[in-house]
């Protein structure tokens, strides 16, 4: 059987991890690193992902995608803020969705979310040595019905049979808990790069119990760098008077610079934030630099009011889990953000004890996935674990008065579901709407509506006297299925709500198509930058063979110096079939120089030493394999 792997989709950095030998293990990317920045970038018809996608961020940042998370499963008007303030352009889409345009095209965050998934499972593929298809990937606690089923298209489209999603904290948890023993009550403090979840678990005998899980999906590490980003363009336009926030360069710049000095912060009281060449005069078109030093106490001011903001869910998740702190046993910290000592400082004085640094934030989410992509295939090394998790938010459906009659509220277990009769408002009415709604504010207007549909048919009767049975059913994904019955008619009506994300079944067919084709065409790119550079190895090593056997004949130095200068042509003019005809030629001149130096050393009655041969294709670790010996001339 293929393993499975769990993925952490993270707002700035994804990880994923697979079971090895009854533990989780983080699986490295192509470039070594245990983490991959969540980056997508366009340039022209090539995709970057990953860190090379990062580094070229400062001079393409209208093509360069981060922080995508923050928009997966959101409306337009949900994330108007947050998207003003990005340099690559975010714009409202059909009916309300959210759209990224880059070079003219929209791209939905499904899509871009896709990119980032795809490339750590082709990554893991070829480290593990087989192709994998199945994943559990995690989303925050408090991701509500929409943003679930949009992770989980981002997985579809990738080419993923996602096999769960599960939320972050719980699977931090399963890292934290797999082999402690003993019965403990855990908080699990998320601040990650975009959301922040705050979970409390009951751990013993296998078990995994959430009791209560809050959180903030617009609160992360993304906006204490903001604050950073705002201090500095503040400064600079008191000095200058310009706002680098209308540059989308050095916006970029700055949202890199803070990040890193947010992160410096971590550990030592000030640091320096120097941009050179930030911009230019407008007038007299000199360039101009930005010089800061910012203190961790000054950073603490900046932030003061979201640092606020992460007591309300530690608070909220005690209250529903009816636990006063004292309860706690242990705090995990899971996130980067947590790295920040005023977070710390501020767990330390909510809950009264120094939280458990035993895990790494960034790393525990993916590995806790893998735990449970284990559990769910069966891994007998687990032994026998329960996960029971919790729905984050109410749900419940619109009635008369524009109020939210709740069906299954917030950290009800799950799977979970609940059946409850309505009737109808006025005389013989034909039919009725069924509003569903997620959140807790009393009036239906102030929750998110999931999805609407009709039941119709109903037999002319007196109000209040049809009985309209609404049925609720979350599954183990936390996705809903709402179903109504009128009992007396025996008329019926259903609506899975997994449209919410404004990407219908055909929608994601199409890009899961599309991204097929691209994965063909990066496979095809990816395979001519190979024969380019190997062209130009070979041409390098062509010239070291001239260079170095000053004594062979001219003839076939002058032969091999033309090839050489042929392939170079052709790696600049960046041909395919001259670069393909080049490599031939440049690959018969040095068999032709080869042996031309054998002969003029044994004419020469010289033995053959390290001068008189060559490795066509090899580099040079390849050469260090060769054992020397000394040879004597034939008689």
């Amino acid at each position: 059987m293929a393993k499975a792997v769990g993925i952490d989709l993270g707002t700035t950095n994804s990880v994923i991890s697979v079971m090895e030998g009854g533990r989780p293990e983080v699986i490295v990317n192509a470039e070594g690193a245990r983490t991959t920045p969540s980056v997508v970038a366009y340039k022209g018809d090539e995709r970057l992902v990953g860190q090379i996608a990062r580094r070229q961020a400062a001079l393409n940042p209208a093509a360069t995608l981060f922080e995508v998370k923050r928009f997966i499963g959101r409306r337009w008007d949900e994330v108007k803020e947050e998207a003003g303030r990005s340099p690559f352009n975010v714009k409202e889409g059909e009916g309300g969705s959210v759209r990224i345009e880059v070079n003219g095209k929209d791209y939905a965050p499904e899509q871009v979310s896709a990119e980032v998934l795809r490339k750590l499972v082709a990554d893991a593929s070829a480290k593990l040595g087989q192709k994998i298809t199945d994943a559990v990937i995690t989303v925050p606690a408090y991701f509500d019905n929409s943003q679930r089923e949009a992770t989980k298209q981002a997985g579809e489209i990738a080419g993923l049979n996602v096999l769960r999603v599960i939320n972050e904290p719980t699977a931090a948890a399963l890292a934290y808990g797999l082999e402690r023993k003993g019965n403990e009550t855990v908080l699990v403090f998320d601040l990650g790069g975009g959301t922040f979840d705050v979970t409390i678990l009951e751990l013993g005998d296998g078990v995994f119990e959430v009791k209560s899980t809050a959180g903030d999906t617009h609160l992360g590490g993304a906006d204490f760098d903001h604050r950073i980003v705002d201090w500095l363009a503040g400064e600079f336009e008191k000095e200058h008077k310009f706002d680098l926030r209308k540059d989308k360069q050095a916006l970029q710049r700055l949202i890199e610079a803070a990040e890193k000095g947010k992160i410096e912060l971590s550990n030592a009281t000030e640091t320096a934030i120097s941009l050179p060449f930030i911009t230019f005069d407008p007038e007299t078109r000199t360039p101009m630099h930005l010089e800061r030093t910012l203190t961790r106490a000054k950073f603490e001011e900046l932030t003061a009011d979201l640092l606020r903001r992460v007591r309300q869910p530690v608070e909220q998740a005690l209250k529903d889990a009816k636990l006063d702190a004292s309860k706690i046993d242990e705090v995990i910290l899971v996130g980067g953000s947590t790295r920040t000592p005023a977070v710390k400082r501020i767990v330390q004085e909510l809950i009264g004890k120094t939280p458990n640094e035993s895990v790494n934030p960034d790393e525990a989410v993916a590995l806790g996935a893998a735990v449970q992509a284990g559990i769910i295939q069966g891994d007998s090394s687990l032994g026998d674990i329960v996960l029971v998790d919790v729905t984050p938010l109410t749900l419940g459906v619109e009635v008369k008065g524009g109020m939210i009659a709740p069906m299954i509220t917030r950290n009800t277990t799950v799977p979970a579901k609940k059946t409850e009769i309505y009737t109808t408002a006025e005389n013989n009415q034909p039919g009725v709407e069924i509003n569903v709604l997620q959140g807790e504010r009393p009036m239906a207007t102030d929750n998110k509506s999931l999805g609407r549909f009709k039941l119709e048919g109903i037999p002319p009767m007196p109000a209040g006297r049809a009985q309209i049975e609404v049925t609720f059913d979350i599954d183990a994904n936390g996705i809903l299925h709402v179903t109504a019955k009128e009992k007396n008619s025996g008329k019926e009506s259903s609506i899975r709500i997994e449209n919410t994300t404004t990407l219908d079944k055909s929608d994601v067919e199409k890009m899961v198509k599309e991204a097929e084709e691209n994965a063909v065409a990066d496979k095809a790119r990816r395979e001519k930058v190979e024969k380019r550079n190997n062209l130009d190895s070979l041409r390098v090593q062509a010239l070291g063979q001239i260079e170095e056997n000053a004594a062979a004949p001219q003839d076939a130095k002058d032969k091999l110096k033309a090839a050489a200068d042929g392939a170079e042509e052709a790696v600049r003019n960046d041909d395919d079939v001259q670069i393909a005809d080049a490599q031939k030629k440049l690959e018969e001149e040095l068999r032709e120089f080869m042996t031309a130096n054998q002969n003029a050393a044994q004419a020469q009655g010289q033995p053959e030493g390290e001068d008189g041969g060559v490795n066509i294709g090899k580099d040079k670790a390849e050469d260090d394999d060769v054992i020397d010996a000394d040879f004597k001339p034939a008689p």
